[in-house]
This record gives C-alpha cells, structure tokens and sequence, in this order.
C-alpha cells in the first residue's frame, strides 16, 4: 500500500528509517510511486501535494466518466489535503461516486469533492462576491473548493456595480474576512470597486457571461487587468477553482509564518 507524500508523513517515515523501526528496502517499497504515477490513461503526479501543499486535481472536460473516475481514484489514494475533480458531468460524478461512496457533487458548478481537508480549525475566511445570478457557476466553484479546502466561506451573492448600493451594505463583511473572492462578467468592474472599499487582498475572476462585445469574458479579464485599484490578482476566465487556491496558499504561508 503506497504512503500518503504530504511532508509530515514522509519525515515520520524517515525517522522509523533512521530509528531502525522500517528498512530502506520497505522504505523504497512504499515511495515506489512518489514522483508520478502512469496509470494508462493519465500520469498522477503524487509529488506535487510535497512540492505545493495541495494535491493534483482532476480536470474533467474531454475525459470519459472512466478516466475521470481511475484519476481520482489514484489521487485520493496518496493525498491527505482536499482532491477534486472539477467542470464534471453528473455522469462523471457517478462513475466516481462507485469508487469512491463519500465523494460529493455540485451540479451548478460541476464541482466533484472527493474528500475535504479535516483539520478541524479552520484556515481561514474568504468572501466570495458575485456580480449577478449568471455568474453563480464560478461562484460556486469558488466557495466549494474554499470550504473542501478549510476555509469559511461567506457569499455574497448579486451585489453588481449596475446597483452598486447592493454592495455598499456589506462593507463590515469584506473587513471580516481574511481574503475576498470577487466573480463578474460583463465589463467586469466589480473587483476594482471591492479593492477601493476593503484593506484585504481582492482575486479577481472573470466570468464569460455578457453579450458579443464581453468575447466571452475577455473584456472583463482585460478590465480586471487594467484595475487602478490596488491589491488586486487575476485568475483566468470562469476560473473560480484556481481563485481558491490563491486564497488557500495565502493563508497557508500566513499560518506557516505564524508557527
């Protein structure tokens, strides 16, 4: 049975190894499979929870409800930290879902947990703030994968600059969290105005909601970019998983810090 290479697990491995207690034969038996794992249809790479904290996630899009559910499986079996799979179909989620009974899903955002960190404490806060009920997709994306990860999520929901008194009313919110995740489309002008009302560190996701001249999102992603507010970070396009691990990786290193 392979060993979970998450640092804690691999330096109590060492010391059985240097105690006595493991031999380096057994010890190279159970790192067999560290750096990558060639599973047929995909190569796991089991190093990257050592490398980055946080194990590999599962890109669903263009892969068979088979390949979705052989790559969590591979994943789950090694990680300690949180395992996705995300943009799946229910269909996916159902072929990993035999495999794995505890997985769960979100059918607006296509968002498969397989498991959630179970830390306990939690790392952190996060805000996710959403421009209007369209951009609910990535929002969603955003706040599961924040809460898998342990992170507390408050949303909120429907606060665009179209009626920007929606927003102003949350104010003490923004200040009460540790980070804020801000999803618009349109012309993406929500995150400039979060950053211009709140001291905490603003991710902005672009969302490819809007009509022909939004191009799919790029006018938003363009507007994001060209923000004069300050303390802004830009993910790509309806990229609500990659925005909550900017947040996650901040918050580590804040707790690292602290220790």
């Amino acid at each position: 049975m392979a060993a979970p290479v998450d640092e804690r697990s691999l330096a109590v491995l060492l010391q059985r190894v240097a105690s006595g207690e493991r031999t380096v034969e057994d010890a190279l038996s159970t790192l067999r499979d560290l750096p990558f794992e060639d599973i047929g249809v995909a190569k796991i790479d089991h190093h990257r929870e050592l490398r980055t904290g946080l194990p590999e996630a599962v890109f669903a899009p263009g892969k068979s409800p088979g390949e979705v559910r052989d790559s969590a499986v591979s994943v789950a079996r090694m990680a300690t930290g949180a395992v996705f799979a995300t943009r799946a179909t229910r269909e996916q989620y159902e072929a990993v879902r035999e495999a794995l009974p505890d997985a769960t899903y979100d059918e607006r955002s296509g968002l498969i947990v397989v498991k959630a960190e179970s830390n306990g404490k939690p790392l952190g806060a996060v805000a996710v703030v959403s421009a209007g009920t369209a951009d609910a997709p990535v929002a969603e994306e955003a706040a599961g994968t924040a809460t898998a990860l342990g992170i507390e999520v408050d949303r909120v929901l429907d606060v665009g600059v179209a009626g920007i008194h929606r927003l102003l009313e949350h104010r003490a919110r923004l200040e009460g969290v540790d980070c804020v995740i801000a999803v618009a489309g349109m012309e993406g002008a929500l995150p400039s105005v979060v950053a211009g009302l709140t001291s905490r560190p603003v991710i902005a996701v672009p969302t490819s909601v809007g009509y022909g001249a939004s191009f799919e999102g790029l006018a938003a992603l363009l507007t994001m970019l060209a923000s004069c507010a300050p303390g802004i970070a830009v993910v790509n396009i309806d990229n609500g998983f990659g925005a909550a691990q900017v947040v996650s990786r901040i918050l580590r290193a804040r707790s690292s810090s602290a220790r």
